[in-house]
């Protein structure tokens, strides 16, 4: 693994450490992450809910907040129907719960996976009018690549509003409609195109609240948008969209009003995955505990329930449908333990050389693919596609890696599939199964495409700034702070570590790991720790560099510095 370290001018951060009165390190991550700008770098650092732009500069959102506001005054049935996962669950309960208070007359469907399929397909179309028969639909993340269902709802007399973040395929986008989707009708460089759909649903809230103010609504004027952040960072997070610009702002006052909530549902999620009411809620908390949970659902059986959860104010269904969440991803987990295992021995006897992976077994269940696609491209450094069934359809999910957009990649095959859609990280995918392995052949000259065109995806470490074992503790831990929340786009910080001496020899543990600690600032120990790393140990008494994230560890209620070793020379 090559590890990378760009020189920083010692001048821009001298510049930053006068203007902003901060410490040398805080001002170095700064200009690694381009806020060499004084002022930039201060509304990075401090930043507020005010800096939201105004939701009606996004294009078509004014004209669907007046849709719908008709269809609330009129006293029109209105049904949301959202996607599965983590995002379509967190829009579709920030939008009922919204238009509840409100008085609005809405109900709300979630695709059946296995059933129904993916998105606003026909059959869920079918069951929308024969259960709900709405007057309007809103189709939240998803809707952009159903054409032919939009117009069979326009003519069973359905207006519909979609608001979407998914990429548009080639064959376009529904007739008749509303579509807010900032990828296909805002500028690149707006603070919001690349929120996740629960993000936009939040600045679409915020413009049918702005409007029903100026009318006078006191319900509008008594519902406090920041009490309904924890959701929006649930999705962005979940969703892996790039924390920058307002998905960072909303997703990092979202955190802290998740550590507050008085959500019943979210109480009893923290509850069965293992965190304490008031806990500090971090990024990997959502990815690793949270979020896979409200996911099992859906990816197994019906995602209505993590929005009933959600929504409910009733604390014993509360606890009851999270133990059912929980009990839901143990399974999910156990399926893809078993996935991962086939997936991998696949990988290495049959495509060791290929520039991308293309598995496909027809007794994988289709709700769990993605994860095991994620774990193969992390794995094995390519971008992976899983592919269960589904009938006569193989179906699946692709995950990519930095420099492979998977948009692209399929619209190179799309002659071979029935349907796609997806984001350059993320896409799901269905074709016959009599063409996988001519799906699996275009995928690979698609990917060895790029690649030849420049995207590199070699992995590399880039170091965000050298320390001194004693400038690590809590202090330097309390700058990161400031520069999260992490995830993608946002990346937690690489440092490297010169001149560590191991007093004591690291720990071997579990299945593969290891424990080690080292002597921080003011000599006080800091534990670490190196997953998956068991096989290639360091010594003991002999001076290393290592290659390590800073992140607190929260037990028993203390929190104190941990190193996650990436690796070391």
């Amino acid at each position: 693994m090559q590890w990378v370290h760009q020189q920083i001018s010692a001048k821009v951060i001298e510049s930053l450490c006068d203007s902003l009165a901060i410490d040398r390190e805080l001002a170095e991550l700064l200009v690694a992450r381009g806020y060499t700008d004084p002022e930039q770098a201060k509304a990075f650092l401090y930043p507020k809910l005010a800096h939201l732009t105004d939701p009606f500069l996004m294009r078509h959102l004014e004209a669907g907040v007046e849709r719908l506001l008709e269809a609330m005054h009129q006293g029109q049935r209105i049904t949301i129907v959202g996607d599965y996962d983590v995002d379509g669950v967190t829009s579709t309960s920030l939008l009922v719960s919204i238009l509840q208070v409100l008085g609005a007359s809405v109900g709300f469907v979630l695709p059946k996976r296995l059933q129904e399929g993916y998105g606003l397909t026909a059959a869920v179309a079918e069951r929308i009018l024969r259960d709900y028969a709405p007057e309007l639909l809103i189709a939240l993340d998803c809707g952009t690549n159903s054409v032919d269902t939009v117009r069979q709802l326009r003519e069973q007399g359905v207006d519909v509003l979609i608001i979407d973040h998914h990429r548009c395929k080639e064959e376009g986008t529904p007739d008749d409609c509303i579509l807010i989707n900032p990828h296909l009708f805002d500028d690149a460089s707006q603070p919001w195109v690349n929120a996740c759909t629960v993000g936009l649903v939040f600045k679409f809230v915020h413009g049918l609240l702005k409007k029903l103010r100026n009318l006078g609504d006191a319900r509008a004027f008594a519902i406090k948008l920041r009490d309904y952040l924890d959701l929006v960072a649930l999705g962005t997070i979940a969703d892996i969209v790039p924390l920058q610009h307002e998905n960072r702002l909303m997703t990092r006052f979202g955190l802290e009003q998740m550590q507050v909530t008085t959500r019943p549902g979210l109480r009893a999620l923290f509850q069965v995955s293992g965190l304490s009411q008031g806990h500090a809620v971090q990024p990997m908390d959502v990815g690793y505990r949270l979020g896979p949970r409200i996911n099992a659902s859906g990816r197994l059986a019906d995602a209505s329930l993590p929005v009933q959860l959600l929504l409910s104010e009733d604390t014993a269904f509360c606890e009851r449908a999270a133990a059912q969440l929980d009990a839901f991803n143990k399974e999910r987990q156990t399926i893809e333990r078993s996935m991962g295992k086939q997936a991998e021995r696949m990988v290495q006897q049959e495509q060791a050389d290929d520039p991308a992976i293309v598995v496909w077994n027809p007794d994988w269940h289709p709700g769990v693919v993605g994860i095991v696609a994620g774990r193969l491209a992390r794995e094995f450094n390519r971008v992976s596609v899983v592919l269960g069934a589904e009938g006569a359809l193989a179906k699946g999910s692709g995950r990519g890696l930095p420099g492979i957009d998977l948009t692209r990649v399929l619209a190179e095959c799309d002659g071979l599939l029935a349907s796609w859609g997806g984001h350059p990280m993320a896409v799901g995918l269905s074709l016959e199964s009599s063409q996988v392995a001519a799906f699996r052949a275009r995928f690979n000259r698609a990917v060895a495409d790029l690649l030849a065109q420049g995207s590199v995806i070699e992995p590399v470490l880039e170091i965000a700034a050298w320390l001194r074992p004693d400038q690590i503790g809590v202090g330097l831990l309390e700058h990161l702070d400031r520069l999260g929340p992490f995830g993608e786009g946002n990346p937690e910080p690489v440092f490297g570590i010169r001149n560590v001496v191991l007093k004591k020899a690291p720990e071997a543990f579990g299945q593969g790991h290891f424990r080690f600690s080292l002597e921080g600032h003011r000599g006080l120990p800091i534990a670490g720790i190196a997953w998956g790393k068991a096989a290639r140990i360091p010594p003991c008494g002999k001076p290393i560099e290592m290659a390590a994230k800073l992140n607190w560890n929260q037990w028993n209620g203390q929190c104190y510095p941990q190193l996650a070793l990436m690796d070391w020379r």
